[in-house]
C-alpha cells in the first residue's frame, strides 16, 4: 500500500511511474529520526570540503539549493559534489541552472523545478536540452514563494502550511506533493492549498562566518536558510571565514544557525563564486554572460566551458586566478560596496562579453 497520496493529476500529468520516488522528500518519520542522532555536544567539525561531501552527500540523496539564485549560494561546494561524480541524486532547484552542471555530468537524475536562468543574463537551454534528451526527470514544479513554505513547515514542526501560493497558475497540475482543498473555517467555497513539510537529505549552505562547532552567521538576507538548516538531515556549513565561538556569540548581530544543525564546517574563502557574496565580493558578470551565450549554444560548447571552469580546478582558488587573480578580487571587493551604497567612486560600467570579442578576461 502507498505510504502517502499523492495528487494523482499532477502524477499522470508529470508521466511519473512509481511514486516512491517522491516519498523521501515529505518524509517526516526519517528525517525526524535523523535529527535525533545529531549531537548537541559542541564537537569540533571542521573538515575539507573533500571530505564533507565525501562522507555526507550519498548517492540518492536529496539536495536543495541555499542563497538565492547566484547569491551566497554554495557554487563551489556543488561543483566538488561533481567532481566527486555523485549519482543519482534529486536537486530542488531556484533557479535551476544550478542543477544544469550535476545534470551535465550525469549527477542529477530528478528535478525539483523552479525556473531556468540566470536572471539578465539569459536562459538556460543546457537545461532545457537536458529535459528534451531525458537526462532528467522532473518529479515536481514549484513557486519560489512555495518551495519556501515547504521548508518553513518544516521548521515549525508542522504536517504543512494552507496556502494560497500557486492557486492562480497550473503549477498545482504538475506537483504531486501539492493539495487543493476547502478552507477549512469558511462556509463559502474557498480553495485553499495544502504546502507539505519537505525535509531534503543534505543542504550546503555558504555564510559570512561560522565557529568550529558549526554556530554560523549570515549578513543580509537569510532567504530560506535557517528553514533549511533544521529541515535537512544533513547540513554542511561553508563559510568565507572560521572565527572563535565568541566572536559569533558576542559581534554578530544578523542571522545565526545554532551548531546542533551543522553536519560539518568546512572554511572556504570565495565559496560563493562565481556568485556574489554580500559584503565581500560581486559576481563575475561576464562568467554569466559566457555561460549563457557561449556555453549554452550547443553541447560541445557546455563541455569545453564546464570542463574548464569545474572540471579543470581543483578548488575556489585556482577558480580566483582563473577570473583574473587579485586584480579581479579588488574590483569585485570595490563593486560589492558600491552595490550596497558604500563606495559612491566606481563606474558599473564593463565589457559586455560577446562570442565575437572573447578576452578571456572576467574583470
Amino acid at each position: 500500500m502507498a505510504k502517502y497520496l499523492f495528487n494523482q493529476e499532477a502524477v499522470a500529468n508529470l508521466k511519473l511511474g512509481d511514486t516512491a520516488i517522491l516519498e523521501r522528500l515529505v518524509d517526516f518519520e526519517s528525517a525526524r529520526e535523523a535529527h535525533s542522532q545529531k549531537a548537541h555536544a559542541k564537537k569540533d567539525k571542521r573538515m575539507t570540503l573533500g571530505e564533507a561531501v565525501a562522507t555526507f552527500v550519498q548517492d540518492g540523496d536529496i539536495i536543495t539549493d541555499s542563497g538565492f539564485a547566484y547569491v551566497r549560494t554554495p557554487q563551489q561546494a556543488f561543483y566538488e559534489v561533481i567532481r566527486q561524480g555523485k549519482k543519482n541524486l534529486q536537486m530542488i532547484g531556484a533557479p535551476n541552472t544550478n542543477q544544469s552542471f550535476f545534470i551535465f555530468y550525469g549527477c542529477v537524475s530528478y528535478s525539483h523545478n523552479s525556473y531556468t536562468g540566470a536572471e539578465m543574463r539569459g536562459i538556460d537551454r543546457i537545461f532545457d536540452r537536458a529535459l528534451k534528451a531525458k537526462k532528467t526527470t522532473i518529479l515536481s514544479e514549484w513557486s519560489h514563494g512555495g518551495i519556501a513554505q515547504g521548508f518553513k513547515a518544516a521548521q515549525l514542526g508542522s504536517p504543512g502550511i494552507l496556502s494560497k501560493q500557486m492557486l492562480g497558475s497550473d503549477l498545482v497540475r504538475y506537483n504531486p506533493y501539492l493539495k487543493v482543498i476547502q478552507h477549512p473555517l469558511k462556509e463559502n467555497k474557498e480553495a485553499v492549498v495544502f504546502v507539505p513539510a519537505l525535509y531534503p537529505d543534505v543542504s550546503f549552505i555558504h555564510c559570512h562566518a561560522a565557529d568550529k562547532y558549526g554556530n554560523a552567521y549570515i549578513y543580509g538576507p537569510a532567504i530560506n536558510d535557517l528553514a533549511i538548516a533544521t529541515a535537512a538531515r544533513k547540513v554542511i556549513i561553508t563559510a568565507e571565514e572560521i572565527v572563535p565561538e565568541n566572536n559569533i556569540r558576542y559581534n554578530k548581530q544578523g542571522q545565526i544557525i545554532p551548531f546542533f544543525y551543522a553536519d560539518a564546517v568546512v572554511e572556504m574563502p570565495f565559496g560563493a563564486l562565481p556568485g556574489s557574496m554580500p559584503g565581500c565580493y560581486y559576481w563575475p558578470r561576464q562568467w554569466w554572460e559566457k555561460c549563457m551565450r557561449f556555453a549554452c549554444a550547443s553541447e560541445e560548447n557546455a563541455k569545453a566551458f564546464l570542463d574548464e571552469w569545474i572540471m579543470g580546478v581543483k578548488d575556489q582558488f585556482e577558480f580566483v586566478e582563473k577570473l583574473g587573480g587579485a586584480k579581479w578580487i579588488a574590483e569585485a571587493r570595490r563593486q560589492t560596496k558600491a552595490a550596497e551604497g558604500d563606495n559612491e567612486d566606481i563606474d558599473f560600467s564593463y565589457e559586455e562579453y560577446t562570442l565575437k570579442h572573447d578576452s578571456g578576461l572576467f574583470y
